[in-house]
């Protein structure tokens, strides 16, 4: 069975703590902090695995964690950083979140970062200052970032192979690529999609696929529909294959009606897709059989009729050179945009209680959440320090040290940081 749908769960690795430390040698009774800093916690990464077109990868092993980051230690030792973590999936897999938000299209990369791993914490040896010669603190690692996703196959090719079971689908794709599927003559031998590479001259390639489990009442979850349809979404050509021999008894005009109204119910803009009516089974016709209906139909709705015979080889060139003269004329191949908004991170997480004192003429601020995140602000760059003014005006910092007393010009110190207070 396709396992083209599912829920997992990861996270980045933690950043491995700061150490407090201070050095000790031979004749040097008090040395100052040389704690060093953790390492930082390893990434999850999606990479794109061309062997696959399913993700069953998943199918039993649903949540995934990075390495966390080493501590630091003393001699100004830095924490080993953690080890990336790479999740393969197959191309063509859509990265959603669990409201079904697109992150991430992977048609159009090779891998994508989906959860940064904590920032190390520092080591006591950035907290020295003319005023605090042996900081007895360091900075504990950033979390890793932890997301819940959903992961959902809509396999990329450029034709889709679509009809009613036992019409010839497989045999067709098997004839005319590399690809292998499943062929037997009763209803669903195919229960899961195929995909070959048609070479049409050197150099000259698409991509088919054969779409099973297309049946009157697919657009409502009959059979497997709601599972097979979803992998039609990106084919810029249908290849409409009927038994025009009517071996079973079945209209091969009906069945194209009928599959038809399916794709128009599930998506009604698949009907705007240019199809070619590839006429299968064309070696059990008889003088007899007239298709006067079948070229009628296709000529009041604009398809192309070319007879074939999967078994025999009878025209199955004209018709893989007709499709890839109609993929010069289409656009590619569809990408999802993405629809998904980052949660504001300015929010920070718990209460925003701060202790302020004052040594010497400056003002010194401190706070579990202000440690955390002075880790994610870097003080060369200008939107990052406009980013760290809005977080201390939301959590009412600037209005608290008024309270306190601090005046326009007063110094104020935030573990290192120094500045000019003005009101």
């Amino acid at each position: 069975m396709l396992f083209d749908n599912v829920k997992i769960t990861i996270k980045a690795g933690n950043g491995g703590n700061g150490s407090v430390s201070f050095r000790r040698e031979k004749y040097v009774s008090h040395g100052g902090p040389d704690g060093g800093d953790g390492g930082n916690g390893g990434n999850v990464y999606f990479k794109i695995d061309e062997g696959q077109n399913t993700l069953t990868y998943y199918k039993y092993h649903r949540k995934f964690i990075a390495e966390n980051g080493g501590n630091g230690a003393g001699s100004k030792y830095h924490g080993k950083n953690g080890e990336n973590l790479y999740l393969p999936v197959p191309p063509g897999t859509i990265i959603k979140d669990t409201e079904g938000h697109i992150i991430k299209d992977m048609s159009d990369c090779d891998e994508y970062l989906i959860c940064k791993g904590g920032k190390g914490g520092w080591g006591n040896k950035h907290f020295a200052t003319p005023t605090r010669q042996i900081p007895r603190f360091a900075k504990a690692g950033m979390e890793g970032e932890f997301k819940e996703l959903v992961l959902e196959l809509k396999l990329i090719a450029d034709v889709g192979f679509i009809g009613f079971p036992n019409v010839g689908k497989s045999s067709l794709l098997s004839v005319i690529s590399a690809a292998r599927p499943k062929v037997a003559d009763y209803h669903f031998t195919t229960l899961e999609p195929s995909i070959g590479v048609v070479e049409v001259e050197r150099e000259k390639t698409f991509v088919a696929a054969d779409i099973p489990g297309l049946i009157e009442g697919a657009s409502s979850g009959a059979g497997l529909g709601h599972e097979f349809l979803r992998h039609i979404d990106r084919c810029r050509l249908f290849v409409h294959v009927i038994d025009v021999s009517g071996r079973e008894g079945r209209d091969p005009v009906q069945d194209i009606i009928t599959i038809n109204r399916e794709l128009e119910l599930s998506d009604p803009e698949l009907m705007e897709r240019p199809q070619i009516i590839a006429a299968n089974k064309s070696d059990l016709l008889t003088e007899d059989d007239d298709l006067t209906e079948l070229y009628s139909f296709a000529n009041e709705h604009g398809y192309k009729v070319i007879l074939i015979s999967a078994v025999t080889g009878e025209n199955v060139r004209e018709l893989v050179y007709e499709i890839y003269n109609m993929l010069q004329t289409l656009p590619p191949v569809k990408i999802y945009e993405p629809d998904y908004i980052e949660p504001e991170t300015e929010e920070i997480s718990g209460d925003h209680d701060i202790e302020i004192s004052y040594d010497d003429g400056v003002y010194y601020v401190e706070g579990e959440w202000l440690y955390r995140l002075m880790g994610n602000i870097n003080f060369d760059d200008r939107e990052s320090l406009m980013y760290f003014e809005r977080v201390l005006k939301k959590a009412e910092v600037f209005d608290k040290l008024t309270e306190y007393g601090v005046k326009d010009g007063d110094t104020v110190s935030i573990y290192d940081f120094e500045f000019d207070f003005v009101i």
